[in-house]
């Protein structure tokens, strides 16, 4: 690990607040090299060019503030890299409080940590700092720096420099100068007002020395800008294009296969509206998606026969009940409600199946398979289908379809009365066998539902009733794996990741992703010459990925989070660790004729193309495909491993070893939060995927245990009993078992 740290660490702040320094009739322009200006003087010339910008994260919360500075009138702003986040979605503040609408990311530099931000200044006159245009500052000589530290806006501290280093590579200015969360991207200003550096990481070993980036290597960036419009930048959580079209305000995004909106709508009564670029079939046809609302007293639903305006019908639950409306033009009183019902069919709270059949001679509307409404209004006979929302609502969709035919989600009364009878008879957790789990099953999705409602009616029972209900799901997913693994190690990569990902988001549809990976693949090679030869194929898939598109290896604080273990969410968000990104690399490469093979490497996943013709070739993918030697290879394993490296680093790994080692990711990051029910679905997945591995198997019987399916447990002990592998500590395994047996009645 690093000994130093990019400026979010947590650390205790040793600042000078800015507004607490009195401005003393400065005249805010650079000094000539002779004068020498008083930091109030300072703060008084940067305080108008610096900005507050706060970035979000992947949840869509605020996740950091970071700052930057205004180098030009028309609206360029600098700032670190890290600050804005490769991907994510970032707002611009100046210090009077007025924000600056980005339009792109003017220029960006990995290597240096740099990016360059265009802004509209709008009616606003921005004043830009001086850059100076020497090469270094000199050791000993004294400068301040602005910026937001833990928060605390507009705040300044002077120092000195005291030395030049070089830091992973980096040549860096070393300031004597406390750097806490939020200075990133601050100007670090001489006493005439000139900008040598930009701030961007604080020491960990020294509490008081921080690191700036030398600002030549702005000026660089500035003659050769690499813009990238905003729109895509900010990926994460955006809407795919090619499916759909947002109309009037409100925030739609993608999530794990659902679609989520928040923020009021521009059309009156809030309402947005989101298109599917799909055209619907010919009349008749269905349509439908599953919805639930955040707050009943709002409404989102289903649009169709929309004129890609104002002009459509809507079905919609509102208040408790269910709503069709012809929208015949912006304002409410063009708003004819055609039917508003209550009915008992609908649940509030939850997940709720909409569908619209639209005939000839009229309209149907029904939700969770039961007929709520009918209608032979006939104002529209075509158009766009959709989505739309009104009001304040947040609410989230999923499985959005239209079709001629849309199949019922209800089962039949013979089914329902097996489930509910399973379900009503479902014995204590502790009792509940293995064999239960898998009956239920059969129809995992429905039999979910019956637990959960049992669940919030027998509240008494509600936690043990969920646990079983995720039993189910997790039961389903490795009953897939197994199916998967079942004939060897040559299988579907891609789609043995993305069940991976749905063990911990069941709404994950894999076909969708899958479908989705094969376009990304005709994408590339729409754009390759017929006779492309394998190394143009390989830079082909790597301009795509990293250039054209964003992804990206994770290095923020968020490494750890398990989205970048998640298949979906690393194709959603262009973020990963390098295993997850190399999975994406290979099945991709596959898919245009590539060989790829993952390499384990301690600690770090890469890949080797294997050519028809010529040697193999070792990649990083995670360094957006940086060619690699052996050389390279042994640095990597000495950097985080501290020994040399072994012929056996660089095997080839197959693809169930690849998703272990994922599950491996995902296992320790639950270990390190303590859920213990998650370690127990990646433990049931460890043991679909290798099910002689004994270790495994007391794993999942110590887990079982210990959430209380004693019955389950007993059956992983029973078969280490029979089976007696080396080195098994026999006596333990008896004590466990006797111990879970006194616990049974």
């Amino acid at each position: 690990m690093s000994q130093y740290w990019k400026c979010h660490g947590t650390f205790a702040a040793m600042l000078v607040i800015a507004s607490a320094v009195a401005a003393k009739g400065a005249d805010p322009q650079a000094a000539s090299k002779d004068q020498t200006l008083s930091v109030e003087q300072i703060v008084e010339l940067v305080r108008p060019s610096l900005v507050t910008i706060s970035t979000s994260g992947r949840e869509s919360r605020e996740h950091g503030l970071g700052t930057g500075f205004v180098v030009s009138e028309d609206g360029l702003i600098a700032t670190n890299l890290h600050v804005i986040g490769e991907g994510r979605e970032f707002s611009v503040e100046l210090a009077d409080g007025t924000d600056l609408k980005v339009v792109s990311v003017h220029a960006s530099d990995r290597h240096r940590d740099l990016a360059i931000i265009k802004v509209a200044p709008g009616d606003k006159v921005l004043k830009p700092l001086a850059v100076s245009d020497s090469n270094k500052l000199e050791q000993g000589q004294p400068i301040v720096v602005m910026g937001n530290p833990l928060g605390f806006k507009q705040s300044v501290v002077s120092g000195v420099v005291s030395a030049i280093r070089e830091i992973e590579g980096q040549e860096m200015l070393q300031l004597a100068i406390p750097i806490e969360r939020g200075n990133s991207g601050g100007p670090v200003v001489d006493r005439t007002g000139l900008v040598h550096g930009i701030v961007n990481m604080k020491s960990l070993r020294e509490e008081s020395v921080g690191f700036a980036v030398d600002i030549k290597h702005l000026r660089s960036l500035l003659d050769k800008p690499n813009p990238i419009a905003l729109s895509r930048w900010a990926t994460i959580g955006a809407l795919d294009e090619s499916q759909w079209t947002p109309l009037l305000g409100a925030r739609w995004r993608q999530r794990a296969g659902k679609i989520l909106v928040t923020e009021q709508g521009t059309g009156f009564g809030g309402r947005s509206l989101c298109i599917s670029k799909v055209k619907p079939p010919e009349i008749p046809f269905e349509l439908a998606v599953t919805v639930k609302l955040n707050d009943e007293s709002g409404a989102a639903g289903l649009i169709f026969h929309s004129d890609s305006g104002h002009k459509h019908y809507g079905f919609y639950p509102t208040g408790g009940k269910l709503r069709l409306t012809c929208f015949q033009g912006p304002t409410v009183f063009t708003w004819k409600i055609l039917k508003d019902v209550a009915t008992e069919h609908y649940r509030p709270g939850e997940w709720n199946r909409l569908k619209v059949r639209i005939e000839k001679d009229g309209i149907k509307c029904f939700v969770n398979d039961q007929l709520a409404i009918e209608s032979a209004d006939g104002t529209y006979t075509s158009g766009q289908v959709g989505l739309a929302k009104f009001r304040h609502t947040e609410a989230d969709f999923k499985h959005f379809q239209a079709a001629k035919e849309i199949a019922s989600t209800d089962l039949s009364e013979e089914e329902v009365d097996r489930l509910t009878g399973l379900v009503s008879d479902l014995p204590q957790l502790l009792e509940v066998k293995p064999g239960l789990v898998a009956a239920l099953a059969d129809s995992r999705e429905a039999s979910g539902d019956l637990l959960e409602r049992r669940a919030a009616a027998l509240e008494r029972q509600a936690k043990e009733l969920r646990k079983v209900a995720a039993d189910v799901h997790a039961k389903g997913v490795v009953a897939d794996l197994i199916h998967l693994v079942k004939d060897g190690d040559d299988f579907d990569l891609m789609r043995g990741a993305l069940l991976l990902a749905k063990l911990d988001e069941r709404d994950i549809d894999i076909e969708g992703y899958l479908e989705q990976v094969d376009r990304m693949a005709r994408e590339i090679t729409a754009k390759l010459p017929k006779d492309a030869g394998e190394t143009q194929k390989r830079d082909a898939l790597a301009k795509y990925l990293f250039e054209e598109n964003g992804f990206h290896g994770s290095r923020s604080a968020e490494y750890y989070h398990r989205a970048n273990s998640y298949m979906n969410r690393v194709i959603d968000d262009r973020e990963a660790i390098p295993v997850t990104l190399s999975v994406l690399y290979m099945e991709l490469g596959r898919r245009i004729g590539l060989k790829i093979e993952g390499v384990g490497m301690p600690s770090h996943f890469i890949v080797r193309h294997v050519p028809a013709e010529g040697e193999p070739q070792l990649l990083d993918v995670f360094e957006r495909a940086a060619l690699l030697s052996r050389d390279d290879a042994a640095a990597i394993v000495l950097r985080f491993t501290g020994r040399e490296l072994a012929d056996s680093d660089l095997e080839v790994s197959p693809n169930r070893r690849i998703l272990l080692r994922m599950i491996a990711n995902l296992w320790g990051l639950a270990r390190s939060e303590t859920d213990g029910e998650a370690m127990l679905r990646y433990a049931e997945a460890r043991v679909a995927i290798d099910p002689t591995e004994p270790a495994y198997r007391d794993e999942r019987a110590q887990l079982r245990a210990f959430g209380g399916r004693l019955a389950a447990a007993v059956e992983d002990l029973d078969w280490l009993l029979e089976r007696r592998p080396e080195g098994l500590d026999v006596d333990r395994i008896h004590q466990m078992r006797s111990a879970i047996l006194e616990r049974l009645p």
